[in-house]
């Protein structure tokens, strides 16, 4: 019995490895068909970098990482940032642009419009080598705007009222409570104007456009992409197709191989998609923000 036990020695214990480790087995091959390479382009290292700039301009910690890696990454010869928003606010949309700027001074970068490139995410491209925008792009909106309400008659209706304590001028400028001041409004306008020369003095210096021409191109105009070329805000017109072949052909790259999104944050943001869906199905009423 013993010299059968041993005979069969090679086929029982895999079997039992098998039994006892099928869950992480089946676990591993999982992860192998995940992140294992689907083709031979998949095996060759990445030299060329796609970032994507959509909606609205806040939060830019993540493509700021995104062409900050780019800048340091010898590899990467060239980027191709992809824009589709409607711009947002100033202060990030100018550290996009000043971030573009210095990569543009180590290698080619081409922006493509693919949507919208309006107001903010325009400024964010400024320096790039060139604009390349889908045919049916819309294009501007170079200009600065700031609102508020003013709420003192649903105040009022409601017989709320409010009690200020200030020290200085005009530290209660822009609240909603009333209506604003001619010297309140003077001074905003003073913050708005100084912006917006700001942003036409850098799209002319970046563009190569004449500022005492600024009325043409900025002036929060809003263009097609075939009349933003006409007045100088973007080179040509094109697909995603034309502006990766424009960013290798700058970038030299005989045989492109583009950065994919990771498989992994791929795989989540579909199980996020499900999982919302799922919760929806059951909860109606409960509404994810």
């Amino acid at each position: 019995m013993n010299f059968l036990k041993k005979l069969f020695l090679p086929i029982t214990l895999p079997m039992k490895f098998i039994q006892e480790h099928f869950k992480a087995m089946i676990f591993l091959l999982i992860l192998f068909l995940l992140f294992a390479p689907q083709s031979e382009q998949e095996l060759s290292p990445t030299n060329l970098q796609e970032i994507q700039l959509v909606g609205p301009i806040m939060d830019v910690s993540e493509v700021l990482s995104q062409i900050d890696k780019a800048e340091k990454n010898d590899a990467i010869k060239g980027v191709l940032l992809s824009v589709d928003s409607p711009g947002g606010a100033v202060s990030p949309s100018i550290e996009i642009a000043y971030a573009i700027k210095r990569l543009q001074e180590k290698k080619p970068v081409v922006v493509y419009a693919k949507g919208t490139i309006a107001s903010g995410s325009y400024y964010a491209s400024i320096w790039a080598d060139e604009i390349i925008a889908n045919p049916g792009s819309m294009v501007g909106s170079i200009g600065v705007i700031m609102q508020g309400a003013n709420l003192s008659g649903i105040m009022e209706k409601l017989g709320v009222s409010t009690q200020t304590v200030k020290a200085g001028k005009y530290k209660q400028i822009g609240t909603p409570d009333r209506k604003w001041t001619d010297y309140e409004v003077n001074e905003l306008n003073k913050v708005i104007q100084g912006t917006y020369d700001m942003f036409t003095q850098d799209v002319a210096d970046a563009r190569g456009l004449d500022i005492k021409k600024r009325d043409l191109y900025a002036n929060a105009h809003i263009f097609t992409a075939q009349q933003a070329k006409d007045v100088g805000l973007i080179d040509t017109l094109g697909v995603s197709y034309d502006a990766k072949k424009r960013v290798a052909e700058l970038a030299k790259v005989q045989n492109p191989v583009w950065n994919k999104e990771d498989k992994f944050d791929k795989l989540m943001k579909k199980l996020s998609a499900s999982t919302a869906v799922t919760l929806y199905t059951y909860f109606p009423n409960l509404v994810l923000k």
